[in-house]
């Protein structure tokens, strides 16, 4: 047990408005300390000490840094529930992918944004304090452009302000069915046809994204998957968010007709075809990257690319097992993602990463409490562009806490609780210095079940 003592010297002579919270214990550099005092102000720590003499609020559990979803389809939060096939629970992606493009079609920036404000909601509820969202339904149904061509991600953007959640909205490039395939008629609402053209919309959405209260708000890039964007048009995607410094987020190898397609095709991998094009780099991360080969990981390994796994999703999905000990080895760092949504909960998603490679290898401990909370908090928030993560000092004031004392965490040895907490146990959550949410309920918006209720139904009834 350690117990810092740090502070920031303010950066001017104006007196800032400083929020203390106490805690009992919190991970801190990633130790978990004894009774330490977290000083907030203006969105930042700005001192972490031994508990002085008076407080604002007394956390109760342990705290950790706030956690990120690093790929996010909001308004695939429709589908729970719902994509389970027949009475036999018979389907596939492909079968799945149908009820979403069902959903995607009736769509509104209105419902689009009550829908996004639900989402928000849930997750700030469950402990998460940044999203990555990749958003790729921009235009209006059959694909006639709304007056503001940004108008769907915009509403994404005032539903993180109204929330209080960070966001990072990645703007995901979208011109193609498939190899040397038109895309159909459920397509048209993703697509700007160029790369030029989406370019173009995407220049103009960071200025028009909203300035966060809490949390930053940002644009960021995405090419949807090798399929998707012609191999022709690639670098061009790839050249944009690099000069923009924006992070490039891509759908990889989730499903091995991917795969089977991409060599068909061009006789290379979809990691072959990204490292070509120059999309590879420290500020890309590929999703789900689960049908790779011993090749395409070094590729991955060597370019410090993240990967974003998503367990939860993957598991419902039936896409299969990525090689997460694998890629870890070979450099790549490994982030976490909610997808579609089907849980809501950081802790389901950083034991499903462990339990995954379980299976895979019959290897217990590939990833310990301690590195799963480094995956689900500073990894994650690193790959959408977001500053949070770690309590330290100069670190955005986003932090949660979580209850000790739970049927669940009762008995759990330190950060053991990585391993039996659920978001049920998540007390507390603080986003930009700032209570957003208390057992659950959100301080501003109430109970995110009623809001989802509500959101999920309207979406359906258009």
């Amino acid at each position: 047990m350690t117990s810092p003592v740090a502070s920031l010297a303010p950066v001017s002579s104006a007196p800032l408005q400083v929020t203390t919270y106490r805690c009992a214990s919190a991970a801190v550099d990633g130790e978990l300390t004894g009774p330490v005092d977290i000083a907030c102000a203006d969105g930042l720590i700005v001192s972490i000490g031994p508990p002085g003499d008076s407080c604002d609020e007394v956390l109760p559990g342990v705290v950790l840094p706030g956690f990120a979803d690093a790929h996010s389809h909001l308004f695939h939060r429709g589908l729970r529930g719902r994509t389970h096939g027949d009475s036999h629970g018979v389907g596939s992606f492909w079968t799945w992918r149908e009820t979403m493009y069902s959903l995607a079609d009736r769509l509104t920036p209105e419902t689009f944004g009550a829908l996004a404000v639900a989402v928000y909601t849930e997750m700030v509820c469950a402990g998460f304090t940044a999203v990555g969202e990749f958003h790729y339904l921009h235009h209006a149904q059959g694909g006639g452009r709304y007056a503001d061509p940004n108008a769907m991600g915009i509403a994404a953007g005032q539903a993180a302000l109204d929330v209080g959640i960070g966001l990072t909205l990645l703007d995901v490039a979208y011109f193609a069915g498939g190899f040397g395939v038109a895309l159909d008629a459920s397509q048209q609402r993703f697509t700007d046809g160029s790369a030029d053209a989406w370019a173009e919309r995407v220049a103009s959405l960071g200025p028009a994204l909203p300035d966060g209260r809490f949390a930053g708000i940002r644009a960021g890039a995405a090419i949807h998957s090798v399929r998707a964007v012609p191999v022709r048009e690639l670098p061009e995607v790839a050249r944009f968010a690099q000069a923009a410094g924006m992070p490039l987020h891509v759908h990889l190898s989730e499903q091995r007709a991917e795969n089977e397609a991409a060599l068909a095709a061009t006789g290379r991998t979809p990691t072959q075809l990204l490292d070509d094009a120059g999309a590879l780099s420290d500020r890309t991360a590929a999703v789900h990257a689960t049908h790779l080969t011993p090749g395409d990981i070094n590729l991955l390994g060597a370019a410090r690319s993240s990967i974003v796994i998503c367990p939860t999703t993957e598991a419902d999905l039936a896409d299969g097992l990525p090689e997460a000990g694998a890629l870890h080895a070979a450099g790549a760092p490994l982030t976490l993602g909610g997808d579609q949504h089907v849980i809501t909960d950081p802790f389901a998603q950083a034991r499903g990463l462990e339990y995954g490679e379980r299976l895979a290898t019959g290897v217990r401990g590939t990833f310990s409490p301690a590195v799963l909370l480094e995956v689900a908090t500073a990894a994650s928030h690193r790959a959408i562009g977001s500053a949070a993560g770690r309590i330290e000092v100069g670190a955005p004031a986003d932090f949660i806490a979580v209850d000790t004392g739970s049927a669940r965490t009762a008995g759990s040895d330190g950060l053991g609780m990585m391993l039996t907490a659920s978001a049920a146990d998540v007390a507390v959550v603080v986003v930009g210095g700032v209570v957003q949410a208390r057992g659950g309920v959100h301080v501003r918006l109430g109970d995110p079940g009623a809001l989802l209720v509500k959101a999920i139904e309207e979406a359906w009834s258009r």
